[in-house]
Protein backbone atom coordinates (compact mmCIF):
# COMPACT_ATOMS: atom_id res chain seq x y z
CA UNK A 1 0.00 0.00 0.00
CA UNK A 2 1.00 3.61 -1.23
CA UNK A 3 0.97 5.68 2.23
CA UNK A 4 -0.40 8.60 -0.23
CA UNK A 5 -3.28 6.47 -1.96
CA UNK A 6 -3.77 3.82 0.35
CA UNK A 7 -3.75 1.97 -2.82
CA UNK A 8 -1.76 -1.26 -3.67
CA UNK A 9 1.45 -0.40 -4.73
CA UNK A 10 2.08 -1.38 -8.50
CA UNK A 11 4.55 -4.21 -7.71
CA UNK A 12 3.69 -5.26 -3.97
CA UNK A 13 4.85 -8.30 -3.20
CA UNK A 14 2.11 -10.86 -0.96
CA UNK A 15 2.40 -14.63 -0.09
CA UNK A 16 -0.14 -16.50 -1.53
CA UNK A 17 -1.37 -20.34 -0.36
CA UNK A 18 -3.25 -22.89 -2.41
CA UNK A 19 -3.34 -26.54 -2.64
CA UNK A 20 -1.90 -27.48 -5.74
CA UNK A 21 -1.61 -31.10 -7.12
CA UNK A 22 -2.63 -31.75 -3.33
CA UNK A 23 -0.29 -30.54 -1.89
CA UNK A 24 -0.12 -27.19 0.18
CA UNK A 25 1.82 -24.56 -1.22
CA UNK A 26 2.65 -21.27 -0.69
CA UNK A 27 5.09 -18.67 -2.80
CA UNK A 28 5.91 -14.97 -3.01
CA UNK A 29 4.31 -13.39 -5.83
CA UNK A 30 4.04 -10.15 -7.23
CA UNK A 31 1.08 -8.26 -7.52
CA UNK A 32 1.19 -8.69 -11.18
CA UNK A 33 1.55 -12.04 -12.06
CA UNK A 34 -0.47 -14.56 -13.55
CA UNK A 35 -1.14 -17.59 -11.96
CA UNK A 36 0.69 -18.79 -15.13
CA UNK A 37 3.71 -17.05 -14.11
CA UNK A 38 3.27 -18.15 -10.53
CA UNK A 39 3.11 -21.74 -11.40
CA UNK A 40 6.34 -21.74 -13.73
CA UNK A 41 8.38 -19.23 -12.03
CA UNK A 42 7.96 -19.46 -8.44
CA UNK A 43 6.70 -23.30 -8.35
CA UNK A 44 8.65 -24.80 -10.86
CA UNK A 45 5.68 -26.14 -12.01
CA UNK A 46 6.73 -25.80 -15.96
CA UNK A 47 3.93 -27.99 -17.74
CA UNK A 48 1.15 -25.48 -18.45
CA UNK A 49 2.81 -23.67 -21.10
CA UNK A 50 2.53 -19.75 -22.57
CA UNK A 51 1.67 -20.36 -25.89
CA UNK A 52 -0.73 -16.95 -26.77
CA UNK A 53 -0.72 -15.25 -22.82
CA UNK A 54 -4.38 -14.26 -23.97
CA UNK A 55 -6.58 -16.85 -23.45
CA UNK A 56 -7.12 -18.58 -27.23
CA UNK A 57 -4.75 -21.56 -27.11
CA UNK A 58 -5.40 -23.54 -24.19
CA UNK A 59 -1.63 -24.53 -23.25
CA UNK A 60 -1.93 -23.43 -19.87
CA UNK A 61 -4.71 -25.08 -18.81
CA UNK A 62 -5.30 -25.99 -15.00
CA UNK A 63 -8.21 -26.66 -12.98
CA UNK A 64 -9.21 -24.12 -10.56
CA UNK A 65 -11.55 -25.33 -7.29
CA UNK A 66 -13.11 -27.74 -10.28
CA UNK A 67 -13.26 -25.45 -13.24
CA UNK A 68 -10.93 -25.51 -15.89
CA UNK A 69 -9.28 -22.37 -16.80
CA UNK A 70 -6.39 -20.62 -18.59
CA UNK A 71 -3.78 -19.68 -16.18
CA UNK A 72 -3.00 -16.94 -17.97
CA UNK A 73 -6.09 -15.13 -17.49
CA UNK A 74 -6.12 -15.41 -13.64
CA UNK A 75 -4.16 -13.77 -11.17
CA UNK A 76 -1.73 -15.36 -8.84
CA UNK A 77 -3.59 -13.24 -5.77
CA UNK A 78 -7.28 -14.62 -6.91
CA UNK A 79 -5.84 -18.05 -6.39
CA UNK A 80 -5.12 -17.61 -2.34
CA UNK A 81 -7.00 -20.87 -0.76
CA UNK A 82 -7.73 -22.33 -3.85
CA UNK A 83 -7.10 -25.89 -4.78
CA UNK A 84 -5.61 -26.52 -8.49
CA UNK A 85 -4.78 -29.37 -10.73
CA UNK A 86 -1.73 -28.85 -13.43
CA UNK A 87 -0.58 -31.24 -15.80
CA UNK A 88 1.96 -32.50 -12.77
CA UNK A 89 -1.04 -33.51 -10.90
CA UNK A 90 -2.28 -36.63 -13.37
CA UNK A 91 0.66 -38.91 -12.62
CA UNK A 92 1.82 -40.32 -9.42
CA UNK A 93 5.26 -41.66 -9.10
CA UNK A 94 4.45 -45.23 -9.61
CA UNK A 95 2.20 -44.54 -12.75
CA UNK A 96 0.62 -42.32 -15.72
CA UNK A 97 -3.14 -41.28 -15.42
CA UNK A 98 -5.04 -43.18 -18.16
CA UNK A 99 -5.21 -40.24 -20.36
CA UNK A 100 -1.30 -39.63 -20.68
CA UNK A 101 -1.13 -44.03 -21.82
CA UNK A 102 -4.16 -42.91 -23.98
CA UNK A 103 -2.18 -40.14 -25.79
CA UNK A 104 1.08 -42.08 -25.78
CA UNK A 105 -0.70 -45.41 -27.07
CA UNK A 106 -2.52 -42.90 -30.15
CA UNK A 107 0.22 -40.87 -31.18
CA UNK A 108 -1.91 -37.78 -29.95
CA UNK A 109 1.23 -35.67 -29.70
CA UNK A 110 3.75 -34.40 -31.82
CA UNK A 111 5.72 -31.26 -30.30
CA UNK A 112 3.92 -31.23 -27.19
CA UNK A 113 3.51 -27.65 -26.14
CA UNK A 114 0.12 -28.35 -26.44
CA UNK A 115 -0.34 -31.77 -24.78
CA UNK A 116 -0.43 -30.39 -21.14
CA UNK A 117 -3.46 -28.33 -21.86
CA UNK A 118 -5.20 -31.15 -23.65
CA UNK A 119 -4.55 -33.14 -20.91
CA UNK A 120 -5.96 -31.08 -18.21
CA UNK A 121 -8.61 -30.15 -20.29
CA UNK A 122 -9.44 -33.13 -20.59
CA UNK A 123 -9.36 -34.28 -17.40
CA UNK A 124 -11.85 -31.85 -16.68
CA UNK A 125 -14.34 -33.10 -18.75
CA UNK A 126 -14.15 -36.72 -17.74
CA UNK A 127 -14.15 -35.76 -14.29
CA UNK A 128 -17.50 -34.15 -15.44
CA UNK A 129 -18.88 -36.44 -18.08
CA UNK A 130 -17.34 -40.16 -18.20
CA UNK A 131 -19.18 -41.20 -21.55
CA UNK A 132 -18.60 -38.19 -23.39
CA UNK A 133 -19.74 -38.52 -27.32
CA UNK A 134 -16.82 -37.15 -30.24
CA UNK A 135 -18.96 -34.14 -30.22
CA UNK A 136 -19.24 -33.15 -26.69
CA UNK A 137 -15.35 -33.94 -26.63
CA UNK A 138 -14.56 -31.62 -29.73
CA UNK A 139 -16.72 -29.25 -28.54
CA UNK A 140 -15.17 -29.30 -24.60
CA UNK A 141 -11.47 -29.29 -26.57
CA UNK A 142 -12.57 -25.97 -28.84
CA UNK A 143 -10.36 -23.68 -26.52
CA UNK A 144 -7.30 -25.77 -26.99
CA UNK A 145 -5.28 -25.20 -29.68
CA UNK A 146 -2.77 -27.56 -31.73
CA UNK A 147 -0.81 -26.87 -34.88
CA UNK A 148 0.52 -30.38 -35.11
CA UNK A 149 -1.77 -33.36 -34.82
CA UNK A 150 -5.05 -32.68 -36.38
CA UNK A 151 -6.89 -33.14 -33.93
CA UNK A 152 -8.29 -36.62 -34.44
CA UNK A 153 -5.79 -38.79 -32.92
CA UNK A 154 -6.49 -36.36 -29.58
CA UNK A 155 -10.43 -37.13 -29.63
CA UNK A 156 -9.44 -40.95 -30.35
CA UNK A 157 -7.30 -40.93 -27.13
CA UNK A 158 -9.39 -39.31 -25.08
CA UNK A 159 -12.53 -41.69 -25.99
CA UNK A 160 -10.11 -44.30 -24.97
CA UNK A 161 -9.13 -42.87 -21.74
CA UNK A 162 -12.74 -42.60 -20.79
CA UNK A 163 -13.31 -46.25 -22.06
CA UNK A 164 -10.54 -47.18 -19.75
CA UNK A 165 -12.03 -45.39 -16.92
CA UNK A 166 -15.33 -46.66 -17.32
CA UNK A 167 -14.88 -50.23 -17.50
CA UNK A 168 -11.89 -49.91 -14.84
CA UNK A 169 -9.27 -51.63 -17.10
CA UNK A 170 -6.58 -52.53 -14.45
CA UNK A 171 -3.93 -52.04 -17.10
CA UNK A 172 -5.06 -48.04 -17.70
CA UNK A 173 -5.27 -47.92 -14.12
CA UNK A 174 -2.33 -48.95 -13.15
CA UNK A 175 -0.87 -46.79 -15.69
CA UNK A 176 1.24 -49.68 -17.44
CA UNK A 177 4.54 -48.85 -15.02
CA UNK A 178 7.08 -49.33 -16.94
CA UNK A 179 10.97 -48.85 -15.96
CA UNK A 180 12.41 -48.16 -19.21
CA UNK A 181 13.94 -45.15 -20.15
CA UNK A 182 11.41 -44.27 -23.24
CA UNK A 183 8.53 -44.23 -21.48
CA UNK A 184 10.14 -41.76 -18.24
CA UNK A 185 11.00 -40.04 -21.21
CA UNK A 186 7.53 -39.62 -22.77
CA UNK A 187 5.85 -39.30 -19.48
CA UNK A 188 8.40 -36.12 -19.09
CA UNK A 189 7.34 -34.67 -22.27
CA UNK A 190 3.66 -35.15 -21.38
CA UNK A 191 4.15 -33.35 -18.13
CA UNK A 192 6.46 -30.42 -20.08
CA UNK A 193 9.75 -30.67 -18.36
Amino acid sequence: MTAETGQPALDERIVVTATINGDERSWLSSSRDSLLEALRERLALTGSKEGCNNGNCGACSVILDGRLVNSCLVMAAEVEGATITTVEGLADPESLHPLQTAFLENAALQCGICTPGFLVASKALLDENTAPTEEEIRFWLAGNLCRCTGYDKIIRAVQQAAEDLRAGDRHALAGAHHADSGTIESNTAIEGE
